[in-house]
């Protein structure tokens, strides 16, 4: 519980009537307007919108690459080179994420790729792979192929039995990947400050910029705002599982 501490008070902060971020003055939502209507609003409103289009996108494409992975490997049968392209998705969970943030860097550099945010998608993707494929995989090892079987047996082919038996089992778990996948590129801050280039900002980069010339209090309600977000995806996310673990 220590560690959720601070969440807990930015927000109750976030509805502070002061000015000041450590003086109680009533309860407000005056944080909250100034996000939409304040002097820095029109800043933050760019980098939100700049967020979620780079987390839709990211998310969407890391899914659909996290799907067909999951399908070779987890289908694929002895295929060869299984386990080493397990070990090359797995990956980015392991390596620390700032050595992924400097060589990432350095090789859009190398190849002459000027920064933006076609760079953050790219990085994203790329990231967000392992979050993704994780449930994706989890839902379709608790899948028997006897259903495959008998699609096969029916003279379906093997797109047929994809797109129709396949695809819709394993939707609670590209559902949760998707979601989680989503919630990571939204969140991320160290690879996209490190490939975003001048200009191009994102809402934790706009916060942690805002931040550097003092803490005020709308970016409490900005930063409670964020994580509201993050709890109702990742909730989402659970109870698809949980309602996927039902219907089994």
């Amino acid at each position: 519980m220590i560690l959720y501490a601070p969440l807990v008070i930015v927000t109750i902060y976030s509805f502070n009537d002061s000015k000041s971020i450590i003086t109680w003055q009533g309860f407000s939502l005056r944080w909250y307007f100034d996000m939409f209507t304040g002097p820095e609003s029109a800043k933050f409103k760019v980098a939100a919108s700049n967020s979620f289009i780079i987390a839709i996108v990211s998310a969407t494409v890391a899914t659909t690459i996290a799907t067909l992975a999951a399908t070779a490997i987890v289908r694929g049968g002895a295929a060869r080179y299984r386990t080493a392209s397990l070990g090359l998705l797995s990956l980015p969970l392991m390596v620390p994420e700032i050595v992924t943030a400097v060589a990432t860097l350095i090789f859009f550099n190398t190849i002459g790729f000027s920064r933006g945010l076609t760079t953050i998608i790219l990085a994203h993707i790329v990231f967000c792979i392992p979050f993704a494929y994780l449930p994706i995989a989890a839902r379709m090892q608790g899948i028997e192929d006897t259903y495959e079987q008998a699609a096969m047996d029916l003279y379906a082919t093997k797109r047929q039995t994809f797109t129709r038996i396949l695809l819709p089992l394993m939707m609670p778990g590209i559902i949760s990947g998707y979601l989680l996948a989503f919630i990571v590129s939204l969140d991320d801050f160290i690879i996209t400050n490190f490939v975003k280039g001048a200009g191009v900002e994102t809402l934790p980069t706009a916060i942690f910029g805002a931040v550097k010339m003092g803490i005020k209090p709308n970016i409490m309600a900005i930063s409670t705002a964020l994580l509201l977000v993050s709890v109702v995806f990742v909730t989402i996310s659970y109870f698809v599982a949980k309602a996927d673990n039902k219907n089994k």
